[in-house]
């Protein structure tokens, strides 16, 4: 037996370096590569995830800015209609009180219907013109409103880009 331990011993040791050496080949040769290859796979898919939040983030900004966009047009488009309902609204009023004094002009038993027509004229009831006080307080009313929308859009800017 101690004839053959010495080609025992020199197996095992044998074995023990081949099995050394596939467990460093192994190491080295798959299971290295491998992490690697996952760490990237690992890097690369939270690359892609960041790259879609950003993605999603600038999408929701460029709605929240359309959609603040619409109000803004939307209130000077109303600020507008208001100016011109307003100044509608003194034109038939001036209109009327028109018509009424032209009215008791001719109810008056010695007053002809040209000399009425001469002292109080009939200004149209739509696209007159406003005295330059009623006219100035109805641009400024618009100029307030448009003011107003424009504080609007910038806070809605604000809080936009604030929240990305």
């Amino acid at each position: 037996m101690i004839k053959h331990a010495d080609a025992i011993l020199k197996l095992c040791l044998a074995a023990g370096a081949l099995m050394g050496g596939a467990g460093v080949g192994f190491y080295y040769g798959i299971y290295l590569p491998s992490q690697d290859i996952r760490e990237q796979s690992q890097a690369m898919a939270r690359r892609q995830e960041n790259a879609v939040q950003q993605t999603d983030a600038l999408a929701q900004q460029a709605r929240r800015e359309k959609a603040a966009q619409t109000a803004f047009e939307d209130c000077v488009s109303r600020a507008q209609l208001s100016y011109k309902n307003h100044w509608s609204a003194a034109c038939r009023a001036q209109h009327a009180a028109d018509v009424a004094e032209f009215e008791d002009c001719a109810d008056n038993f010695f007053a002809t219907e040209s000399g009425c027509r001469r002292k109080h004229p009939i200004r149209p009831e739509r696209g007159c013109a406003l005295t330059t006080q009623l006219a100035d307080r109805l641009v400024e009313e618009r100029r307030e409103a448009r003011r107003e929308c424009q504080v609007d859009l910038e806070e809605a800017r604000r809080r936009a880009s604030a929240e990305v």
